[in-house]
Parts: structure tokens; sequence; C-alpha cells
């Protein structure tokens, strides 16, 4: 009896000591695993520059203040604040000096984007409009972040640089008070073909691979960017090449290449992120801006189409017709729409005006839109359902949203609808009236937003309902 006990308590610690040794072990693989894990990914090198990072950014704010004097951008606080708020996502995530990156957006709706030294990042609207999910303008924007990360601009204008000036006096030409003065020596002011923006097929390659490694660590789903140039490529097979393409050198195998690092990253992130709610809205939001400028108009303009002030004229008696893939309808002819596919806004001269933030707003007239509502478990979603929805959404974005007519039941294009009229602070002063409509539709909730100050509603009361009697839906 007394052996048995000895052998078995003797057995005691050396089965704890073994599960002690394969805990450390597993924890020992778990820990080696992440380093090994990461150190798939390919490593970048800055290139030679003459330049300081402090450099990068006065001569990326210098080259940005001559830009914006010759771009269109787009004043609008909640657009640009969307933009920075995810580039800042993913700036964070980029390797190097942290710049004070900012993002802003251009009324130009060629598929473009570029990054200035220093992290100073435009959007073309196209991209936004072009963009699928948030995941892919995300991989747009992480490839310019990278652009700023890994130094391009300034790498170039060093080069450039070198190839004018005597090395023995570089150093002493390049002091602090210096960057202008190298900028007007090189002709590197904007220009699509500044030496600032004109980069080597190494370098597209490294920002989109550096891009990947980025959205990957903001935990977005990196097959985002390999996809939106898929998207591209199938575009420019249909005729002229996307500019994003054509001013962006493309690597061979671009998008093998992106898929080769996500390979290496180990596929998309746990809980990666797609898309969003706010990049739908801003999506919408961009698609309803009023056309871009003919003739590249300068950016101190806010391209808003303000009209003139006061109250417009009266809408006309006489229709004309518009059309595009959601719906066909009629507006008075002395109204303009802006905007294409799924969100146009229709407005009377002055009906657009400035709402005292920098922000446009739609005083007078009719918005068209669709609404992604978030549907059941058996991915179903009722009418009532989907406006409420959409109305949460509007009171969440305009505080002062208030209902004053509970819904209603309507017929738009033969089809069941709902009426509602809320209330909110006009941009003009005082309140405004605003009569919802909504309509399930394939593509989403479809829903006409007719609006006026309170004052002038009864004005516009019958246009409104002669636009929408004339909509017709596809079959």
């Amino acid at each position: 009896m007394s052996n048995n006990r000895a052998s078995s308590s003797a057995a005691r610690p050396l089965a704890r000591s073994g599960v002690r040794q394969a805990v450390a072990f597993a924890l020992v693989m778990t820990l080696a695993w992440a380093p090994a894990a990461q150190a798939q990914r390919t490593r970048f090198k800055t290139g030679w520059n003459l330049f300081s990072p402090a450099q990068d950014v006065e001569m990326g704010r210098q080259v940005a203040q001559n830009a914006e004097k010759q771009l269109p951008i787009v004043n609008d606080s909640r657009i640009e604040n969307y933009l920075n708020t995810l580039g800042g996502r993913l700036a964070a995530k980029a390797p190097g000096e942290k710049y004070p990156y900012q993002f802003k957006l251009v009324n130009d709706r060629a598929i473009n984007a570029f990054c200035l030294p220093g992290g100073f990042i435009y959007v073309h609207r196209g991209v936004i409009e072009n963009a699928d999910n948030e995941a892919q303008l995300a991989g747009v924007m992480a490839h310019e972040i990278s652009h700023a990360a890994l130094r391009h601009g300034t790498n170039q204008a060093s080069k450039a640089y070198a190839a004018q000036v005597p090395l023995a006096i570089l150093g002493g030409m390049l002091g602090s008070n210096s960057v202008g003065a190298v900028l007007t020596q090189l002709g590197a002011g904007f220009a699509a073909n500044s030496i600032l923006l004109k980069y080597s097929r190494d370098a597209e390659t490294q920002a989109d691979l550096l891009g990947a490694q980025i959205m990957y660590d903001a935990g977005y789903d990196p097959r985002g960017m390999p996809q939106f140039f898929e998207k591209l490529q199938a575009q420019s097979k249909g005729g002229g090449m996307p500019q994003w393409l054509s001013s962006h050198p493309n690597p061979e195998n671009r998008v093998g290449g992106v898929n080769g690092e996500i390979e290496k990253l180990g596929g998309a992130p746990p809980k990666y992120k797609t898309d969003s709610a706010e990049f739908r809205s801003i999506r919408a939001r961009v698609l309803a801006l009023p056309a871009p400028p003919k003739g590249g108009a300068p950016a101190t303009s806010d391209n808003r189409g303000t009209g003139k002030p006061g109250r417009p004229d009266l809408p006309s008696t006489r229709f004309q017709s518009f059309q595009n893939s959601l719906l066909r309808m009629s507006y008075p002819d002395n109204w303009k729409s802006y905007g294409q596919q799924g969100a146009v806004t229709f407005a009377p001269e002055g009906g657009i005006v400035d709402d005292g933030r920098g922000n446009a707003a739609l005083a007078y007239g009719v918005i068209v839109n669709i609404f992604e509502a978030n549907k059941d478990r058996y991915g179903q979603v009722s009418l009532e359902d989907a406006t409420n929805q959409l109305i949460n959404d509007l009171r969440h974005s305009n505080p002062a949203v208030r209902i004053a007519r509970q819904q209603e039941r309507v017929r738009i294009s033969g089809q069941r609808a709902l009426s509602t009229y809320l209330t909110n602070d006009s941009p003009t002063g005082g309140k405004e009236d605003l009569w919802l409509v909504t309509v399930l539709r394939p593509d989403g909730l479809v829903y006409f937003v007719s609006v006026a100050p309170e004052r002038d509603f009864d004005n516009f009361d019958q246009t409104f309902q002669n636009m929408l009697s004339s909509v017709r839906f596809p079959r």
C-alpha cells in the first residue's frame, strides 16, 4: 500500500509538470506566431531625401494653397468631416512620420485622387460615386496615404534637385526658409505632371502594398483595394482609361501583387469592416452635389449653385422631363437638376443656399434618394419600418426635425407609399415644411423630400404634388 501511494504521489507532480510544459509550449508558439505573421508582410524603406519631414509639410502646404486656387473644392463640412475621420483612422496605421494629414473633396467626376508631400490628400467625387463600399474608398485613400508616409514626393524632388545643383552645396541650400526657392527652381508647383505627383512604378507598387497593410491594420477588408482596381480596369476596356490609372503608372499585375500581400497578412483581419451606413449616406450626398463646373472653375467658388439671394421665382407651369436608372419624373422648366444615378436634387435658382456654416442647404426644391433600411433576420423590412428608420436617421443628422402630421397612405406610380409631413429649421431663417413620401422598391426605400420655408410652402405645394404625380418607375 505504501509503495503504491508513493508512486501515485510521485506521478501527480510529474503529470502537473507535463501540463505546465504543454501550456508553456503552446504559449510560446502563440507568441511566436504573431511576430512570424508580422514578419511575412513586405517591409519598406524610404528613398534618398534631401528634405526633412518638417519640410515635407511645408512643401505640401505651399503647393496645396496653389492647388486650391485651381481646383473646385467642395465646401461641405459633413463630407469633409467624414473624409478626415476615415482618413485619420487609416493614417494612424501608417508608418514613419506622423504628418498632419488632411483630406478634401474635389468636385470632379474623374476617378482620381492625389497626395502632396506632408499628407495633403485630395479625393475626386468620382472615386466616391464609383466605389461600391467604404473598403473600396479606404483602399484609394490608403494608397495615397502611403505615398506621403514613404515620402515619394520629396524623394522625386530630391533627385530632380540633385541633378541641377552641385552636391557640394546641397547642404547649405536646404535651410528652413529654402523650400519656396526649391519649388520655384524645380518648377514644382501644382500640376498633373509635377515631379511631386509623378511616381515611378516601384513607388506605385510600394503604395499598393503598404496601402493594403494600412487597411488591414485599421480593420478594413484589404480586398476592397484590388476590387476597385478591377472595376477601374473593366471600365478602361470600354474606352477611355480612368484618370487615376492614367496618372498613376500601372505596375505589372497590380491586382495580383496586392492579393499576394493580402495572403502574407493572412487574409482579411478578424471582424473586418467592409461598409458603413455613413459611407452610404455620404455617397448619396456626393451624388446629389451640383454638377462640376465647366472649364475648371477656380476653387475659391463654393460651386453650390446658390443663385441669386432672396426668394426664388415661383415655379413655372411648364415642365421638363428627367430620367435616370431609378425613375422618370417631370419638374418645372425654370428649375435645375443636380446629381445623377439614384440621388438627384431639383431646385430653382436661389433654392440652394449657404446655411451660415459653409454648407450647401436646400431651402426650396425636391430631393430624391434611396435609403437602405436594416432588415430583420429573415431579410425583410416593411414600408412602415423602413420609413421610421429613415425619419430617425434624418432626425439624427437634423436634430430640429419634428413630425407635424403622422403617416398617411398614398400611391406613387401605382405603388403603395407613405406620406409624412415634417418641420425643421430653415437655412433662410424661421421654420421650413418638409413633405416626405416613401415607397419600397427592389433597390431600397426610395424617398422624396419636398421642402420650402413655412411662409412659402403653399406657393410650391401644387408643384410638389404635380412632380410626384409624374413619377414613373421602370417595370
